[in-house]
């Protein structure tokens, strides 16, 4: 029974029994709608030339629409060509005007199949939602073009006498932006991005931009952004960890230009106090061809600088938090300067490179007193850039540890596990805890790292666990036994650089019985019931599959990254759901905007067929269903109070 109090509020909202009656109506029709497309991207690392493209197809959901509007009638050039122009409308036009093939009959063909395509895509709709997703200008002229007017016999002749109209004064060019536009908006309902936008590739900020601005979306936080959210929090291991990641791939314009983060302190210490070191083994990643990233003098610099400072600043991070229970990772006081050796557990390596200038064998973790105003800058810097905060309470805002969405469980990295298959436990923060209590008590003090009072202890532990779910043991965003910085720095010895998975790898292979034991702790128990997650490349030409488990599992990391192209040989797996199953999609490496649209080439490979459902999905079948079927009941309750005289309409 509904609350009589609750109701009273209800009744405010809807003071009549006619207007309760057709908000029921409204909801019961948004109801027996078909569920709509959910589209799933992971780990785009900062490349955002690509993000844009399968954002704007769908992952090839456009071209098959295209496919079923026009089935024989045009031919494939013709389809490609229109494809494309609703990829990127404003740039292709400019392209098909320079061609000259921009005739009045190019015009009304190209707008009515546009048109064509928009019916099909925004048939999932209400016409309320789709009228609301119009530009304002162009509101009635689309309207009329895409709704059926039963009262008109000669149908045809109409359309073509508006289409005739806009080509004739001249607004053909906006209507066929607009349209496309909208195309694009209505072909994916809901966009999930299962971790990892920031790092590697030189665009995470314009990634954060389109998703900002985007109709709906969520996250869940991967390794790589709770590093950045912990910079922009303050925390001085994690902005040092992203000034040296960003260092080592040639990106520190984006702390310098995109978040107007001033570097130059750093820059100007480190040439002064690196002019004489050996800086060889601080060259910049390698391409995926091979190549070393050119860098200048200062960049190098900057690189060795920061990375003394990390290793420095992690060292006080695992010494004042035991529970993190990472001591063999304190590698400094292990150092033997004059046999330039480290020892590991019971072993001495050799390093290849012991010129550390900064570090004192007496107290290796403790920060000269230049190093110290550097880091206190840094911090300032951060926590002051306007567009990052803006960035990093995105990502609170719609991001979490992991989701429950239309009874799929979507994480990045893993469920931590023991060697028999059963949940690992953890005594992080001083508590007991595994599985789903583990990432929601790891959730809660990584939001206390940003939003907790400055200078309270639950800042500085909230600080140092957003650390600790970039690389610790026991973090569910990494799943690895260590993160090797140093070693693979600083050790030939290849047997020093392993990063030991967790044994969630092994098991989610095959094993379905461990895929239903994490989806029933989630309390994901529905019958087409998934775990969707990324941060480990599938490595296809190697024969890897994404779909495990016996298909309970789709692992869609398939390498945005063009760092990971050649060791993946493809560019990314992406995930789509509609009404009537799920496909998995596998994109072909990315080259530039510019050839995409000059050369209508597209980066869809192959679709790859999930599941098919037994029967087709509605809207009252997804979570936003059942929020609307709540809705529902308690409208008629508030109808029954109505006929009852409780409330006077």
């Amino acid at each position: 029974m509904t609350d009589r109090k609750y109701l009273r509020i209800l009744a405010k909202q809807y003071p009549t029994y006619e207007k309760a009656a057709t908000e029921i109506i409204n909801l019961e029709a948004i109801l027996s709608l078909p569920k709509g497309t959910e589209h799933f991207l992971t780990d785009v690392h900062g490349e955002y030339e690509q993000f844009e493209h399968v954002l704007k197809n769908g992952s090839g959901t456009v071209k098959r629409k295209i496919d079923v509007v026009l089935k024989d009638t045009k031919g494939t050039e013709y389809k490609k060509r229109l494809a494309t122009l609703i990829y990127y409308p404003k740039e292709k036009l400019e392209l098909i005007k320079a061609e000259g093939l921009n005739t009045n009959e190019w015009y009304k063909e190209t707008i009515m199949d546009l048109v064509d395509v928009l019916k099909r895509v925004s048939s999932k709709y209400t016409r309320s939602k789709v009228r609301k997703a119009i530009p304002d200008e162009y509101r009635y002229v689309i309207e009329e073009l895409i709704t059926e007017k039963e009262e008109i016999n000669d149908k045809e002749k109409y359309y073509k006498s508006i289409i005739d109209t806009i080509v004739r004064v001249e607004e053909a060019d906006n209507i066929i932006i607009a349209i496309a536009t909208l195309i694009q908006r209505m072909v994916v309902d809901h966009l999930h991005i299962v971790g990892d936008i920031y790092d590697r590739g030189p665009g995470p900020h314009k990634i954060m931009d389109t998703l900002l601005s985007y109709h709906s979306v969520d996250l869940v936080w991967g390794n790589h952004d709770v590093v950045w959210m912990g910079a922009a929090a303050g925390h001085p291991a994690c902005i040092a960890n992203v000034i040296r990641m960003s260092a080592r791939y040639g990106n520190l314009s984006i702390i310098e230009d995109a978040y107007g983060i001033n570097l130059l302190p750093l820059a100007t210490y480190a040439m002064e106090t690196y002019k004489c070191s050996d800086s060889t083994k601080f060259k910049l990643k390698e391409t995926s061809s091979g190549e070393f990233l050119n860098a200048s003098e200062i960049e190098s610099r900057m690189y060795e600088a920061i990375t003394a400072i990390q290793f420095k600043l992690e060292g006080e991070v695992i010494k004042r938090n035991p529970d993190f229970e990472m001591d063999d990772q304190l590698l400094l006081d292990k150092i033997d300067y004059e046999k330039k050796t480290v020892k590991i557990g019971d072993k001495e390596y050799a390093l290849n490179h012991c010129d550390f200038v900064t570090i004192d064998s007496k107290d290796p973790y403790k920060l000269t007193p230049e190093e110290d105003q550097i880091v206190k800058q840094l911090v300032k810097a951060f926590m002051n850039s306007e567009k990052l905060k803006k960035h990093i309470k995105f990502l609170y805002k719609k991001g979490a540890m992991y989701r429950l969405y239309n009874d799929n469980l979507i994480y990045h990295g893993c469920v931590l596990l023991n060697e028999d298959g059963t949940f690992k436990h953890s005594k992080i923060c001083g508590q007991d805890t595994y599985g789903r209590a583990m990432y929601e008590l790891l959730d809660s003090y990584a939001r206390k790292g940003y939003y907790a009072p400055i200078g309270s202890k639950d800042r500085e532990k909230g600080g140092d666990i957003l650390w600790y779910l970039w690389c610790g043991p026991l973090s569910p965003l990494y799943g690895r036994s260590k993160m090797t910085t140093f070693e693979r720095l600083f050790i030939d010895d290849k047997e020093t650089h392993k990063e030991v998975k967790d044994p969630y790898y092994r098991f989610i292979e095959e094993d379905e019985k461990v895929a239903d034991a994490i989806l029933k702790e989630f309390g994901a128990n529905g019958k087409y019931s998934k775990i969707i997650n990324g941060h480990v490349p599938i490595e296809i030409k190697n024969g890897q599959t994404p779909i495990k488990a016996g298909g309970k599992v789709l692992m869609i990391d398939g390498g945005f990254s063009k760092a990971y192209h050649d060791k993946t040989g493809m560019a990314g797996y992406t995930l789509a759901i509609d009404s009537h199953g799920s496909w998995l999609v596998q994109h072909e490496k990315f080259e530039s905007k510019a050839k995409a649209i000059a050369l209508e080439t597209d980066i869809v490979s192959d679709t790859l067929t999930v599941e098919t459902f037994d029967k087709r999905m509605y809207v009252r079948d997804t979570d936003n269903g059942k929020r609307l079927m709540e809705e529902v009941e308690e409208l008629d309750a508030l109808l029954v109070a109505y006929k009852e005289g409780i409330f006077a309409d």
